[in-house]
């Protein structure tokens, strides 16, 4: 009874949340194309000495400060178009599944 208790624990477990590292570099994401799920996380790496940020018209704005990082929780399913507010040449995608 309790191997059976455990595999339905194990079956209903929610999958676990990754985070997807994206680094800044020369005014650069990389990558620039990226797939996730619901629930995982995005972080980026600004290498540059100056700030960025990932923004997504209507959606999240994550200020990334030089030489360090920010973050955001993917929280819906869908595609977003995403670009830095300051230097609006930088772009990325990101494509979310549930």
């Amino acid at each position: 009874m309790a191997l059976l208790t455990l595999a339905l624990a194990l079956i209903a477990s929610p999958a676990f949340a990754a985070t997807i590292e994206i680094t800044i570099d020369k005014l650069v994401f990389s990558p620039a194309n990226i797939q996730a799920k619901v629930g995982d996380t995005i972080e980026w790496t600004n290498k540059d000495v100056i700030a960025h940020t990932a923004t997504v018209k209507g959606g999240w704005d994550v200020l990334i400060p030089a030489k360090s990082k920010g973050k955001v929780a993917l929280k819906a399913a869908g595609t977003a178009d995403y670009f830095c507010r300051f230097h609006p040449n930088m772009k990325g995608h990101v494509e979310v599944a549930p």
